[in-house]
């Protein structure tokens, strides 16, 4: 099956801790990563942050203190979490999540980085879209 590899770990276990605001996964491999949701958020696989192609990806900022209200198996091979902030439309792969888990800290870093080129921080307050336009994708107009 093409896409599909056999030999990827899968989750063995998935606990959202709230008070600490981290995803625990536990793979088949061997390996448990404490994800944290604003890791999570600031790296969703969605449109919203990656933008529709290269150089369109969206800085996530103010995301510091985000938290999952629901988390949703889809089939057996991804979660789609819902964030605090509304966000709900990223899909997490077993591999995307292994991928957080074993690179968080270069994306950490990789993360600071991207906010002190745009001379903003963790906290800063994510700009409004015009028209309050939800989650929609409104890369089109004003």
């Amino acid at each position: 099956m093409a896409g599909l590899k056999t030999d990827s770990p899968t989750p063995e276990d998935i606990t959202a801790h709230s008070a600490s605001r981290v995803l625990e996964v536990k793979f088949s491999d061997g390996e448990t990563f404490r994800i944290p949701f604003e890791l999570m958020r600031v790296y969703s696989p969605s449109a919203e942050v990656k933008g529709h192609g290269p150089g369109q990806e969206v800085l996530q900022t103010g995301k510091r203190n985000v938290g999952l209200l629901d988390i949703e198996p889809v089939g057996n091979y991804a979660i789609k979490p819902t964030f605090t902030d509304g966000h709900d439309s990223g899909l997490f792969t077993w591999e995307y999540l292994y991928f957080l888990g074993s690179e968080q800290d270069g994306l950490w870093a990789d993360y600071e980085k991207r906010l002190a080129d745009a001379g903003v921080t963790r906290d800063t307050p994510m700009p409004s879209a015009a028209g309050g336009a939800g989650g929609a994708c409104s890369s089109h107009g004003h």
